[in-house]
């Protein structure tokens, strides 16, 4: 039984350290000074998202509170889903700023 445990962390934990590996950049890949730019992108899409997953958590489970009394509220409710799952598109497009801008 410990032994599939063991398989399940390295079936887990290796595709990651492959990954940064194979796709880790070189020293000459990035511009003087600004070697932290790629964790500053990777920041924004990784919290834009935590921060979009809360905000539709919390509007649809008051959406579906505010349906289940007034079906005729169906397009604001869904407008107000939509509101939240724009902050991931702004956490995307800032990433592909700090990624490909030229500063």
């Amino acid at each position: 039984m410990k032994y599939l445990e063991r398989m399940k962390y390295v079936v887990l934990v290796l595709p990651l350290l492959l990954t940064s590996v194979v796709f880790g950049q070189s020293p000459s890949d990035t511009a003087q000074g600004f070697s932290g730019i790629n964790i500053g992108a990777g920041l924004a899409v990784g919290l834009a998202a935590i921060g979009a997953g809360m905000a539709v958590g919390m509007a649809a489970a008051a959406g579906i509170g505010v349906l289940t009394e007034r079906r005729d509220m169906f397009g604001t409710v869904l407008i107000f889903v939509a509101i939240g799952e724009g902050i991931a598109v702004y956490g995307i497009l800032f990433a592909v700023l700090m990624l490909f801008g030229k500063f």
